[in-house]
């Protein structure tokens, strides 16, 4: 292959790729790839792909890459990883990549998938992989021997900080790696380094965060130390749980027993071991009753997570809004319909009871409506509704779950017109949602097939659907105005000056008379990649804009695409921490974020300076667009006459599953 022609190279292809597999299904396969890694990048193996582009990888898209059930990708990811082992250990010097970056890359792929180094491939791998799960394995576990433990505990345990920073409502997959690297750190070849500390907070967090369980001696005998405490051990335990859970984001089992014993034991002591502000012991004052049914119904050492929730949501105060208190009393006495209750026992095994699992998952969310992800669904949308309204409409998101679980249906209006998630036709989803907390599990389907009729029934009218979609779907406080920057029917960027000024006039604070943001808002964004390359529309919340500690004015907001901390090319790198944002928010400066958008909603009413906003303000946000997703996109002839229906393409130029 490598003499050959390139118009040849092609066809050889298919035989590398067949030897590769062979070769790294033997004994040595791995280390004799290694050797040869320069060779085949050089013959052309990775040509055409992004493998060919070392130092545009991204770390956490090699596990989806291992993880396919085409032999193809695997072997050429497997490949890949094996080539920057070969530059990490300066077998290879190579153009594009140091082996400083070569040897984090590397780092960063093996800590997101330390299931591939500590598990045996599990059924759906065997079934779906075949040999190539056995590969990837051995794999993994050749580049841990070159790489080294030491260099994977460091950048994991930074990896999981940087998740629990922004306080998802899912950390089971959190709790895993954290399960997993306990049990390894004991061994004496590891060399803890620099994440001694770091690891010490977040397994201790989970298993012993006070001295009575920091052993992990089980709960039954950790309620047999607690009964044998006085009122001062008691408030020392207390403290010290309140400590670990809001410094790690993490609920450890026996926080949930705490908990569960205080209220039988000694109720004063609640506050303490939730962590409350004032605000908080005040709701807990006022509603003592139903807090302690809350906990009593739903708090269990099997399903502890719940317990930050219920704290967050406390200091939060929304117990004190009318609504609430008998929502919440309605839930804990509602009969789940039997559907939803087989839905939960099937997601979430029989440990803890369906009614218990969803009050559970209310309590998570109205405490934490920036931690809603999407998970590995197509359905932004929903993930953004319900986000939206545990944040700002919390009694209407307990209306809404109270009609999915006794109903098994949820029934909304567009322009005065019923419209049934049970008589819609589908979707934008084409299978069950899986990867979700139990709210969005049992809600997210019913909330994806009404979107989705309401798309359909603006299918007559010119433009994009989400001018009247976003506030009839969302809620009354998504502006009527409506400023979207491409033409739908050809997907050309259009009047894109004015729509930056409009933008800026609506939101920055220094050409809206300084008005702060009232209600979150609804917009899309045109979503890049590491490279700046176009790979979908998505729905993002706009939630406030302010300046950072450096006086730098930027947009925060809400993505449900679990998490924020992305690359979108160009500089372009959302922040998470350290810019004043709030756990949940990622945020981008103001024209860096301009520069990405494409669809936002503002009050018609209260048009801002848009003549003010400088022309060179304006410029570089055209220049972000013009290298990244407006490439192929600008200065083309703009359609003046408006497509028929029968032209008419999607909203998106990608399949709906993309769509805002």
């Amino acid at each position: 292959m490598l003499d050959a022609p390139d118009f040849a190279k092609v066809g050889k292809v298919r035989r590398v790729l067949d030897s590769l597999r062979r070769v790294l299904t033997q004994e040595g396969g791995c280390a004799a790839v290694r050797e040869r890694a320069a060779t085949l990048e050089n013959a052309g193996v990775f040509a055409g792909t992004d493998w060919d582009q070392p130092s545009i990888l991204v770390p956490a898209l090699a596990g989806p890459s291992l993880r396919s059930g085409h032999t193809d990708t695997v072997i050429l990811e497997s490949t890949s990883e094996l080539r920057m082992v070969a530059i990490a250990m300066g077998d290879y010097d190579h153009a594009d990549m140091t082996a400083d970056d070569a040897r984090r890359f590397l780092s960063q792929i093996l800590a997101m998938n330390l299931d591939l180094l500590l598990a045996p491939p599990s059924e759906a791998e065997r079934v779906r992989q075949g040999s190539a799960a056995k590969v990837i394995r051995e794999v993994f576990g050749y580049v841990l021997d070159q790489i080294g433990y030491d260099s994977v505990l460091d950048e994991l345990v930074e990896e999981i900080w940087r998740i629990l920073r922004q306080r998802p409502i899912q950390v089971d997959h959190v709790k895993a790696m954290v399960t997993r690297i306990a049990i390894h750190r004991n061994d004496p070849d590891v060399d803890l380094g620099t994440s001694a500390q770091g690891l010490d907070r977040l397994t201790t967090a989970l298993f012993g965060p006070t001295e009575a369980c920091r052993e992990d001696p089980g709960i039954d005998v950790y309620l047999s130390r607690l009964s044998a405490m006085d009122a001062e051990g008691l408030e020392f335990e207390a403290r010290g749980f309140a400590r670990a859970m809001h410094d790690t984001g993490l609920v450890s089992p026996y926080h949930a027993a705490l908990a569960r014993f205080l209220v039988d034991d000694n109720v004063f002591l609640l506050p303490e071991a939730l962590g409350l502000s004032e605000v908080g012991r005040n709701c807990l004052l006022r509603y003592t009753d139903l807090v302690l049914e809350l906990i009593t119904r739903t708090v269990h050492p099997q399903n502890a997570q719940c317990l930050y929730g219920l704290a967050l949501l406390l200091d939060r105060g929304i117990l004190h809004q009318p609504p609430v208190v008998p929502s919440l009393w309605r839930q804990l006495a509602l009969k789940l319909s039997p559907t939803v209750s087989d839905r939960l026992q099937s997601a979430f095994g029989p440990a803890v009871d369906p009614e218990s699992l969803l009050i559970g998952g209310l309590l998570s969310m109205l405490g934490q409506p920036l931690g809603v992800g999407q998970g590995d669904n197509p359905t932004c949308q929903s993930a953004r509704a319900l986000s939206m309204w545990a944040y700002n409409d919390p009694d209407y998101l307990l209306q809404v779950v109270a009609w999915a679980a006794r109903d098994d249906e949820v029934v909304a209006h567009f322009e005065g017109q019923r419209v049934s998630s049970v008589e819609s036709v589908g979707g934008v989803a084409t299978a069950d949602p899986i990867d979700l907390d139990p709210v969005s599990l049992l809600v997210v389907p019913h909330l994806d097939r009404i979107y989705a009729e309401m798309v359909r029934r603006c299918a007559d009218r010119p433009g994009d659907p989400h001018r009247w979609v976003n506030p009839e779907f969302h809620g009354w406080w998504s502006a009527r105005g409506f400023r979207i920057n491409v033409d739908v029917a050809t997907g050309d960027i259009i009047d894109l000056d004015d729509f930056i000024r409009q933008f800026y006039a609506a939101y920055h604070p220094g050409y809206n008379g300084n008005q702060p943001l009232i209600h979150p808002q609804p917009a899309g964004i045109a979503f890049t990649d590491s490279a700046a390359r176009y790979v979908g529309w998505h729905a993002i919340t706009i939630l406030r804009v302010a300046a950072d500690p450096n006086g730098v004015i930027r947009v925060y907001f809400f993505n449900p695409n679990n998490d924020s901390g992305q690359d979108w090319g160009d500089s372009v790198v959302v922040g998470t921490a350290g810019n004043g944002e709030r756990p949940g928010e990622g945020s981008l400066p103001f024209e860096q974020f301009a520069s990405r958008l494409y669809i936002f909603h503002a009050d018609p009413l209260e048009d801002g300076a848009t003549e003010d906003v400088p022309a060179e303000d304006v410029a570089r946000v055209i220049g972000y667009t013009e290298r990244s997703w407006g490439v192929d996109r600008m200065g083309r002839p703009e359609t003046t006459d408006l497509p028929d229906a029968g032209q008419r393409v999607p909203t998106s130029d990608l399949p709906r599953d993309h769509a805002r």
